[in-house]
């Protein structure tokens, strides 16, 4: 009984091959001659041999025009050095190759009968005793074939006349084609590293682990751990263009006006300029900063939860809090650094 689908990479690619192997899932690789000319191999016996030591299974081509010549080409391959209950030799369906089939199988070689197109194909691997029948349903799709029923097709053989093969999903174009492949009853299929990677993606489910980062650090930061390390602080005796000048040395849009103790006494902004400035004329170069303030500023513990500061920000409308420590001025967080972070929109 087949307890679940059977999880392959395709794939000739060391780099992707190593890379998707980290999941821990993968239950083989399927590769072709093409997959390693596309990748630059030169040394196919060389990249087998390789790919057999790190991979559960591999599934690798046995080539030849007669159903001899494909039996000494697995022969020869085995001889390499594989694992032969950890290899299975793909051979095209034809009468060569069915008869081929039937020899490797009746010496214990696993054989995977490939490129079959109908279920009259497909009935001959069986009989052969094909290890499995692979459909190669993307290349049938683009060439008009009904490829999702010949799959239930010989899904459905299988289980009326109790054939110990495995029918193989291949050719595997998009994320549609695993839900197909199990809809069906496939008992494998074998998946493009670009595909594999996207199976796990869903924009909601994106969403939802964003919040849960979001929410835990809104309960477990404090706000002191954020806040920038310009720490713009001036007296309440400091004249306004020294306090611009603190303030565009810091990079912010605001300092703190703390008064002869160390306390917060206020807080001076861009915007408290350019009102004082409407108000006062040319007279505010020579007033003092604590003319000009705004007095007792919304201010946050720095041993606080950005949930509080967040809380404060929404109910407060303001860009900048002063962040305290027993009532002295030790940083400002902007409702930029909440941005930043995902805690604020």
């Amino acid at each position: 009984t087949i307890k679940s689908m059977e999880f392959y990479l395709d794939s000739a690619n060391i780099a992707e091959i190593e890379e998707a192997l980290k999941l821990g899932i993968i239950d083989g690789v399927t590769t072709t001659p093409t997959f390693m000319h596309k990748n630059g191999i030169t040394d196919i016996d060389g990249a087998i041999v390789r790919l057999s030591k790190i991979v559960p299974v591999l599934m690798i081509e046995a080539l030849g025009e007669t159903a001899d010549q494909i039996v000494v080409e697995a022969h020869r391959l085995l001889a390499l050095g594989l694992d032969k209950n950890k290899t299975v030799f793909k051979i095209p369906v034809n009468i060569e190759g069915i008869k081929a089939c039937k020899k490797l199988r009746s010496e214990g070689f696993l054989v995977n009968v490939h490129l079959v197109y109908n279920i009259q194909q497909a009935y001959m691997a069986l009989t052969a005793g094909a290890s499995y029948v692979c459909v190669l349903v993307g290349r049938m799709q683009d060439q008009g074939y009904d490829a999702l029923g010949l799959v239930k097709q010989i899904v459905e053989a299988i289980d009326k006349y109790g054939y110990n093969s495995k029918v193989m999903f291949s050719s595997v174009r998009y994320p549609e084609h695993i839900k197909n492949a199990l809809e069906l009853g496939a008992h494998n299929i074998t998946i493009p590293w670009n595909i594999m990677k996207k199976l796990a993606d869903n924009s909601f489910t994106k969403l939802g682990t964003d919040q849960f980062f979001q929410h835990t650090r809104l309960m477990t930061m404090q706000v002191k751990s954020v806040i920038a390390d310009a720490n713009p602080v001036v007296d309440v005796d400091c004249k306004v263009l020294d306090s611009l000048l603190k303030m565009t040395d810091s990079g912010m849009g605001a300092v703190s006006v703390a008064d002869k103790d160390g306390k917060l006494a206020g807080i001076f902004t861009d915007g408290d300029l350019r009102r004082q400035m409407r108000k006062l004329g040319e007279r505010i170069l020579e007033a003092s900063v604590g003319e000009c303030m705004t007095p007792n500023p919304i201010s946050i513990e720095g041993d606080a939860l950005l949930q509080k500061a967040s809380d404060i920000f929404n109910a407060n409308q303001v860009d900048n809090i002063i962040v305290t420590e027993n009532g002295k001025p030790i940083g400002m967080l902007d409702i930029q650094d909440m941005v930043k972070l995902d805690l604020m929109n």
